[in-house]
């Protein structure tokens, strides 16, 4: 994305999308038998504070200025995939359950 509007509008509705995610595993999570559901529940937190991180680079985004823009893009990114691979590998583990 060349427009820094068009890019953070974006990384939003990613964001808002593996929120989404998220709360939808935690609930099944909480329908999981008591050995699982230890396991599922540290994913859940690992999830969140990815996610959280991921809060706060937007936000950092949003905040930057033009000449800090291209440092926190990259930082940005970096939070996004870990977050997206989080989200992804808990997604499997849900299923094999």
């Amino acid at each position: 994305m060349k427009n820094r509007e068009e890019y953070i509008d974006k990384l939003a509705a990613q964001l808002k999308e593996w929120s989404a995610k998220v709360d939808e595993l935690e609930t099944k999570a909480r329908a999981a038998k008591t050995d699982a559901k230890t396991e599922y529940e540290k994913q859940i937190k690992q999830m969140k504070d990815k996610r959280d991180a991921a809060i706060q680079k937007l936000q950092e985004l949003k905040g930057s200025s033009t000449d800090a823009w291209d440092a926190l893009k990259a930082g940005s990114e970096a939070a996004w995939t870990e977050l997206k691979n989080a989200v992804t590998a808990a997604k499997e583990r849900f299923k094999k359950s």
